[in-house]
């Protein structure tokens, strides 16, 4: 499902963007499901598991503000059928090979007025690794603008596949990297857009500025055989089995 020239492209620049691949009724399906976690997220307790709010300027969590959901498909299991789409598997089974695992699932809502994702950071900081078998996959569920928090991506900044250091902010959620960005893709994107990128890429996101939200996913689809410390098939909660053995 991938053409050379995609190919030399996700080994020479770190990714791929597949604009609206995701259209009509599949698309509307997967969205449907999207809007009742957030209204779950605006009715529920700050301190929901899996659910985290945005913070106020003192650090605390804003009741209602939903932040990320972590491990979406152990939330909602029919999350997982997006994560399996054929369309997408069987791009990544072309770079990871026949037999596919997700891990590490969220839902980022980017909700208007100031919802957020996590700045300037590598996938595999978190996962404690610098292999290059895992491949991060974000799926734009609506359409995506600098206004309302696209992602951005520094091309070729996984060639060196090592982790650049990060660092964190108590009153803010994740690690991220200081750097120059003068030679970053804002990818503004239309609602179906999936895009992958290696975990060893620097990437991130701008803050929704806007009146309306900007749902995304993210996750990390690697081999099936792949051994992580971390994320142990068989041992992690968030890790499924997609496709083969």
């Amino acid at each position: 499902m991938l053409t050379p020239e995609e190919l030399t492209h996700f080994e020479d620049e770190g990714y791929l963007l597949f604009e609206g691949l995701l259209h009509g009724d599949t698309l509307r399906r997967h969205v449907a499901v999207f809007e009742e976690l957030v209204e779950k997220g605006r009715n529920s307790p700050v301190d929901t598991p899996h659910f985290t709010y945005e913070k106020d300027e003192d650090g605390k969590p804003i009741p209602g503000f939903l932040h990320k959901i972590q491990g979406v498909c152990e939330v909602e299991p029919r999350v997982l059928d997006l994560a399996s789409e054929p369309a997408i598997l069987d791009r990544i089974e072309a770079l990871v090979g026949p037999n596919i695992d997700v891990f590490g699932t969220k839902f980022f809502p980017k909700m208007p007025g100031g919802g957020t994702s996590t700045h300037w950071h590598q996938d595999n900081f978190y996962f404690g690794t610098t292999t290059d078998q895992i491949v991060s996959c974000g799926i734009y569920l609506q359409n995506s603008s600098r206004e309302n928090g696209c992602l951005r991506l520094l091309p070729r900044s996984h060639l060196s596949a090592t982790i650049a250091e990060h660092q964190s902010n108590p009153k803010s959620y994740g690690s991220w990297v200081d750097l120059d960005d003068s030679e970053a893709l804002d990818v503004e994107c239309p609602a179906g857009t999936v895009v992958v990128f290696s975990a060893n890429l620097l990437h991130g996101a701008y803050d929704n500025h806007s009146e309306r939200t900007r749902y995304s996913t993210a996750w990390h689809y690697l081999p099936g055989n792949l051994s992580l410390e971390r994320f142990p098939r068989g041992g992690y909660g968030d890790r499924h089995v997609l496709r083969g053995e």
